[in-house]
Formats: C-alpha cells, sequence, structure tokens
C-alpha cells in the first residue's frame, strides 16, 4: 500500500496531479481511491488530495489517509507543505516547491511570509535527531497520561511521542525543488505545469514504484490536448532535474 497526500493552494491543479497519479497506478492494475479535502476559496485556499494505492494487490477500503501514514507528501507550496507535516510517516519523503503564494491573511496584515524561513524551518525538523533526553521525557509524559486517564498499559503507544530520527525511525526526506528555475528553463505559462514537475520529481526518487513514461500516459488521457505537450515537457525536464 501507498499512501500519498498532495497540498496546495486553489488554482494550482493539486487535484488534477492526484488524478494523473491515480491514473498512472490505476493503468497498472492497481486498486486506487481517492479524496480532496478543499479550502473555503476557489483560488488561494488550502486543498489537500489523498491518493491511496493498492500497489501489492491489497484493496483499498479507505480513501483517507490518516496523519503519520502517509509514504510521500507532494507540496505545492511550502506553506502547505508545513500543514501536511503531520501525515509523514517516519522514512517518508517530502517533496516540496520553494515558491510562496502569500495567504489572504498575509496580505490583510501586510507581513508576507517568507518562503526560504519555511523551507529552512522543513529541513530543520526533518532532519535533525531529536535529543535522546526529549525522547525520554516523552515517554514518560505518555505513562503519566495513561495512569492518570486509568487506562490499561499500553494504551498509548509511547513510540509515538518519538519525534523521527530517533532508533528504530527513519528521518524523513526532505526534496526542495526549485520551481522557479524549472520555469525560467521551460518559458512563459509553464508555471501552470507545477502539479506535473513535482509529480515528475516524485516519481523519478524511485520511491512509488511508476515510470516517468507511465505518468506521462497518464497525463495524455487525462489533461486537454491543447495542454498536453507543455505538461509532458515539464515532466521531462524536471525528471532529468531531480532523477
Amino acid at each position: 500500500m501507498i499512501n500519498v497526500l498532495l497540498a496546495g493552494v486553489g488554482g494550482q491543479g493539486t487535484v488534477l496531479a492526484a488524478k494523473v497519479l491515480a491514473s498512472a497506478a490505476q493503468a497498472r492494475g492497481w486498486q486506487v481511491r481517492t479524496a480532496e479535502t478543499i479550502g473555503m476559496a476557489q483560488r488561494g485556499g488550502n486543498v489537500t488530495s489523498h491518493v491511496r494505492m493498492g500497489s501489492e494487490g491489497e484493496e483499498v477500503f479507505s480513501s483517507l489517509i490518516t496523519p503519520g501514514t502517509a509514504d510521500m507528501v507532494i507540496a505545492l507550496e511550502p506553506g502547505e507543505a508545513a500543514r501536511a507535516l503531520p501525515y509523514l510517516a517516519p522514512g517518508a519523503v517530502l517533496v516540496c516547491s520553494t515558491t510562496a503564494i502569500q495567504p489572504v491573511t498575509a496580505a490583510l496584515a501586510s507581513q508576507p511570509y517568507r518562503a526560504d524561513d519555511v523551507v529552512a524551518a522543513l529541513a530543520n525538523s526533518l532532519q535533525a535527531e531529536a535529543p535522546r533526553e526529549q525522547a525520554a521525557a516523552a515517554a514518560d509524559v505518555a505513562e503519566e497520561t495513561a495512569a492518570s486517564l486509568d487506562v490499561a498499559d499500553g494504551a498509548i503507544a509511547i513510540k509515538d511521542t518519538q519525534a523521527p530520527g530517533m532508533d528504530g525511525y527513519p528521518v524523513p526526506l526532505f526534496i526542495p525543488v526549485d520551481d522557479e528555475a524549472l520555469v525560467a528553463h521551460l518559458g512563459a505559462g509553464s508555471r501552470k505545469s507545477l502539479n506535473m514537475m513535482l509529480l515528475a520529481v516524485a516519481v523519478a526518487q524511485g520511491r512509488i514504484p511508476l515510470t516517468v513514461a507511465e505518468l506521462k500516459s497518464a497525463v495524455q488521457a487525462c489533461v486537454k490536448p491543447q495542454f498536453v505537450a507543455m505538461n509532458l515537457e515539464a515532466i521531462d525536464r524536471a525528471a532529468e532535474a531531480y532523477g
């Protein structure tokens, strides 16, 4: 079973990216279920798509990914990557664009957030190991909580309180994607293909057992004919740069 969460804002094509990924998986004969949670604004609201794929022939009974179980998060915007962090499983992969789309709250407050700061914070939180003392203290808190609630021993899993990077809990892999560089190479209009660029980067990492060729076939099946060539070129460029 492979769980992939896609996060972005309205207008970036998050839902279309999920559709393309699901189509590529279905072409392999995998059972796939998808779902979306969409913010209040059609443009600028946060959009999250869940894609669950039975890559080993499993049946997929639920379309929603639970926190801590996403094998990969593909974020089309760094702030949305930060929102999606709780979904990452130990040893998962976070693929994230590095260009910010300012939320309405930042515009109203005249305090735009800096994408560089968010990307740096993501890298630090995912790649740094937590001190053992911190994990031990968290374990003590879990035991005290279980005792105060009068529940059976083990009802609160102590391992869930440990940060990624501790023994037995692999650190997630963080892959920041310089989307501005990709767009500059491809020319005008290619920012609309950012969703396909990030899909290509994700597939090129080898964590999803699909090929770039299968992804391109899915694009031809899901995307309007007048936009197919642009998206195929974007996929080739991104896979070449981050493969």
